[in-house]
Parts: C-alpha cells; sequence; structure tokens
C-alpha cells in the first residue's frame, strides 16, 4: 500500500513539473482582450501562443504575437515590418520596401467599409522613435482593426524581447477553433 501511495505522489510530481516546464517554456493560454484584431480575433477568444517559435527562430511578416506592452499588461497585434523593412501606408495601401503589399486579412473589414479609409498614411519615419527602417531586434506590428488599435503607430517598433511568443490556435469559445493564419 505504501509503495502504491509514493508511485502516485511521483506520478503527481512529474506531472506538475511537466506541466510547469510546458507553460514556461513552450506554451501560454491567451485570452483576447479589446476589439484590435477584429475581424480576425475577437474578444474573449481563447489562444495557444507558442513561446519556442522565436526562442528557435524570429518572427516572420503577418504572424499574430503576443508581446508586453506593459509590466502587467500584454497585446495582441499582427507583424507588418520585420528588420530591414520600410513600412508605409499610402491611400489605404500598404507599402513594404516601396512594394505594395496585399493584407487578406483585412478584406472582410473592406467589404463592410467599401468607400472608409481603415488605415491612415503614415510611414515609419514619423513613428515614436524616428526610425528609416525596422531595426535589428525588432518589428513594427499593427493591429487588424486598424481604426481602433494602440500598435506601432502609438507605441513604435517592438523589441524582440517584449515578444511572448506567436498565436497558433484559437480553441475558446467552439465556434471558433481554428488555427492563427496569415490570412486571419
Amino acid at each position: 500500500m505504501k509503495q502504491q501511495w509514493l508511485d502516485w505522489i511521483k506520478a503527481f510530481i512529474i506531472a506538475a513539473v511537466l506541466a510547469v516546464v510546458v507553460r514556461v517554456f513552450l506554451f501560454a493560454p491567451v485570452v483576447v482582450e479589446g476589439p484590435s484584431m477584429l475581424t480576425s480575433l475577437h474578444s474573449g477568444q481563447h489562444l495557444i501562443v507558442s513561446k519556442i517559435n522565436y526562442t528557435l527562430g524570429s518572427p516572420d511578416r503577418f504572424d499574430v504575437v503576443v508581446f508586453h506592452a506593459t509590466e502587467r499588461k500584454d497585446y495582441i497585434k499582427r507583424v507588418i515590418g520585420v528588420p530591414g523593412d520600410h513600412v508605409s501606408y499610402e491611400n489605404d495601401q500598404l507599402y513594404i520596401n516601396g512594394e505594395a503589399i496585399e493584407e487578406p486579412y483585412l478584406t472582410e473589414q473592406k467589404q463592410q467599409y467599401p468607400n472608409e479609409t481603415l488605415t491612415n498614411d503614415f510611414s515609419i519615419e514619423q513613428l515614436p522613435g524616428g526610425y528609416e527602417e525596422v531595426p535589428e531586434g525588432s518589428v513594427l506590428v499593427l493591429g487588424d482593426n486598424r481604426r481602433n488599435s494602440t500598435d506601432s503607430r502609438m507605441l513604435g517598433v517592438i523589441s524582440d524581447d517584449q515578444l511572448v511568443g506567436e498565436a497558433i490556435v484559437s480553441y475558446w469559445p467552439l465556434n471558433r477553433i481554428e488555427w492563427i493564419s496569415e490570412e486571419g
């Protein structure tokens, strides 16, 4: 009987250690708060964030990332510019290094508001920090709901140190179970 209790205790300790390792180093649950990523993500939606993706690599353009905006607040946004990119908007069109870039994750909003501007004109030089391009070790992020998002337009570029990880899957509510993708 005593051996059976010891086996149960060992199993519990191993499970607890594995859970801590997974939570601290590999994956984290995150809840979307607010409208800044509409229509791709909705407030109250639960996501799994991969912490390991950026330990082994770096963010790609259009990844949906979670980052520490303040000591107490994490934000969820989409990577628009990576190191070396010059980012600008003109007439509601994204330009990266002077080339017009499609944003499929904005299609639904552009259809909802056909005669309205979603993203006001700006260039990276006008953002906090006054950079000419996204510096090494940083990304430029924007919320998909461009008219209601606190993002790089106000915060400046986001340091890799601030990144928690990449949002990879939505698991709640059940009707929103999906892989998070570039298309939104």
